[in-house]
């Protein structure tokens, strides 16, 4: 099926900036609720919130097979089980119904009024219900500067991990939407020299993770294997992401079984998930993968994205300084490739599931997802605008991410991913 949402000669009649993030060849999904406290599906188009449960009822969706409650659920989980045939269908509809050239909903002012809300009369929630949250290790150049850092330079690169993808079982519970502060965590870091007790108290390591998440759709059953030319068929689309991390207690904890406390106290994310459909043009070449991966991961086409990352900190009633620019293309192993081996022993993955990159770094210094890469563990610390310097974030600072790929004729963005840290409880 074609997806004629994408047509970048379109326009709408909405009034959308040209810098915006989300233009008529977005068409994002999110949760949002209204001033009249009413929990809705929409989408987005420039400062505008739409309302596809409204937007249903009144039958604007005719023609496609949707349950009539579809869009009238705090969770954008039953509509991605449904698959990629409706959710491109869904998109395509969406971009016919606001574009500049077609009247109906253009011409009714009356159901204007119950699908259009502006963005700041809107409060976003967690587009999805996160059953299970895997975060994989998928940049060689984070590998590397992590490697580096903790063990030889000559060494940084495990022997297993040029040969599979990497990746933990995260805590879904504590995901956020972007915006909701983020308290500094207790627990244990390692004992002072000369001391054999841990000490405990708040981390004084705090760092962000700059990633990408994907959101899967129900793959398949317990002890099915998905074939890794299938895999994009179950990826309904990205979000920006926030892993934060308390370096202190995650390097005490984290052997022999890896992360846990250091990690689990919170990830936020961006609120709208942007479909690898609205992606399709920013498809770039896969980074060159030496050794060649066994079979199930090979794979062929472009199946890296290009899209542009940035990471600010803004301390309280200060500026932002902006201290690294990235790409997702940089990332060593493909969400396909991770998805591919995520099923390869039959562990069953569901609809609204979330596969976090892991942290994107590029090869320059200015590219580094994470302070403790910045900082070189607190070696280097950066000076912000206001003078002051940061070994890792600070009790009241903001951290804000943005994510969007841009060529001559389209912006596609997935606005902001922030989060204030407030001191530990």
């Amino acid at each position: 099926m074609k997806i004629t949402a994408n047509n970048t000669n379109r326009k709408s009649w909405l009034e959308v900036e040209k810098t915006s993030d989300f233009p008529i060849q977005n068409i994002p999904f999110g949760v949002f609720i209204t001033k009249d406290d009413i929990i809705t599906i929409g989408t987005r188009i420039g400062d505008f919130a739409i309302d596809l449960g409204a937007l249903h009822q009144l039958g604007y969706f005719e023609g496609i097979p949707l349950t009539d409650d579809i869009f009238l659920q705090d969770t954008l989980n039953d509509f991605i089980a449904d698959g990629r045939k409706t959710w491109r269908l869904v998109r395509n509809r969406i971009a016919d119904i606001f574009d500049a050239t077609k009247s109906g909903l253009r011409d009714n002012k009356a159901h204007q009024s119950e699908v259009i809300f502006r963005m700041e009369d809107v409060e976003m929630q967690l587009p999805v219900s996160v059953g299970d949250y895997t975060d994989f290790y998928a940049s060689k150049e984070h590998a590397t500067n992590v490697g580096s850092l903790f063990r030889d330079p000559e060494n940084a690169i495990m022997p297993n991990w040029l040969h599979v993808p990497i990746g933990y079982h995260g805590r879904s519970s504590s995901i956020v939407p972007s915006g909701t502060p983020v308290r500094r965590p207790l627990g244990q870091s390692k004992p002072l020299e000369g001391e054999k007790q841990p000490q405990f108290g708040a981390s004084r390591l705090l760092d962000f993770e700059l990633e990408m998440a994907f959101i899967t759709t129900a793959v398949n059953n317990l002890g099915e294997r998905i074939p890794i030319e299938e895999t994009e068929e179950n990826i309904f689309g990205l979000v920006l992401f926030n892993d934060w991390s308390a370096r202190d207690i995650q390097g005490w904890e984290y052997q022999p079984l890896g992360p846990f406390l250091g990690k689990s106290f919170a990830s936020t994310i961006s609120p709208w998930i942007v479909t690898l459909d609205a992606l399709e043009g920013f498809r770039v070449d896969n980074p060159t993968q030496d050794p060649t991966p066994l079979p199930y991961l090979q794979i062929d086409g472009k199946r890296s994205y290009d899209i542009k990352l940035q990471v600010g900190i803004q301390p309280e009633n200060g500026e932002e300084t902006v201290v690294a620019n990235s790409n997702f293309k940089y990332m060593y192993w493909t969400m396909v490739q991770q998805l591919a081996h995520h099923t390869v022993n039959g562990c069953p993955v569901n609809a609204g599931d979330m596969m976090g990159s892991g942290t994107i770094s590029g090869p320059t210094k200015d590219s580094y997802g994470s302070m403790l890469e910045l900082t070189w563990r607190g070696q280097n610390p950066l000076t912000l605008n206001d003078g002051s310097t940061r070994k890792f974030i600070n009790d009241h600072d903001t951290v804000i991410m943005r994510a969007h790929c841009e060529n001559d004729d389209v912006r596609i963005g997935f606005g902001e991913c922030t989060g204030k840290v407030l001191p530990a409880n």
